[in-house]
């Protein structure tokens, strides 16, 4: 199982928000650069990074930052955050980006996701898929849609998605831990692999993520219990590498 840390950008900053709620606002670093790197030196083989004004906007607003942390890393990372224009996320994966995380566009226009994996492939092209109760949750987590989320996955799988990161808004940044029971319905109906989100914070939290490895949960990503200390990346690291068995 691959630990994602994850950066989230807003104003060029590293903050965490609590449910998505933009004035639910915390501050971690003035360089984001900087926490990427920290996050590679400590073992980190992938990061996940979100470029929040991009995600409430609809269009990318943390190029800069982006572009930096690519610079100061070598190892893949990942972005999502409002990309809805093919040029935009060719642009993302020219800064450095090894995928891509389509979200709300996804849900307005399936015909955008087609023409995606036409032009980059399923291993540059993963859906963001963000729920709330069952249903989609879109513009940043700022509405919720009439889709249900299972419902949504099948529809992307047969598109020819391959992986999603699958977040339970109601979990995140509550670091009450993962809703196990709906991230196992995600992999098991249907049939995407899954990099869950959403709550993540303790060592218990990744064994129960890894018993779902065989169902197709590959990652975790892990973003305000690594910030406030709760569990130390070197130690989330090493769960994720036990075997269970």
């Amino acid at each position: 199982m691959i630990i994602y840390p994850a950066i989230d950008l807003k104003d060029g900053q590293c903050v965490r928000l609590i449910q998505g709620r933009a004035e639910d606002k915390t501050v971690y670093s003035d360089t984001p650069a900087a926490v990427a790197r920290s996050f590679q030196e400590e073992g980190a083989r992938w990061l996940h990074i979100v470029d929040l004004d991009g995600a409430f906007s609809g269009a990318p607003r943390n190029h800069k930052a982006i572009k930096a942390i690519a610079d100061a890393i070598n190892i893949p990372f990942q972005v999502g955050g409002g990309l809805r224009r093919l040029e935009d996320v060719e642009k993302t994966l020219n800064t450095g980006a090894r995928r891509v995380i389509i979200g709300s566009r996804a849900v307005s226009s399936p015909d955008f996701i087609k023409s995606l994996l036409d032009n980059f492939g399923p291993e540059r092209i993963i859906l963001g898929l963000d729920a709330r109760d069952g249903m989609v949750a879109v513009e940043g987590w700022v509405q919720t849609s009439s889709l249900a989320a299972l419902d949504f996955g099948r529809e992307m799988k047969q598109l020819g998605i391959k992986t999603a990161v699958f977040t339970d808004v109601s979990r995140d940044g509550l670091l009450q831990g993962p809703n196990l029971a709906s991230i196992e319905a995600m992999a098991r109906d249907t049939g995407l692999e899954i990099i869950a989100s959403g709550g993540v914070s303790s060592r218990q939290d990744i064994r129960g993520l890894k018993a779902l490895e065989d169902l197709g949960v590959s990652g975790a990503i892990i973003g305000k219990a690594l910030y406030d200390g709760k569990i130390p990346l070197a130690e989330a690291l090493r769960e994720a590498e036990l075997n269970n068995n």
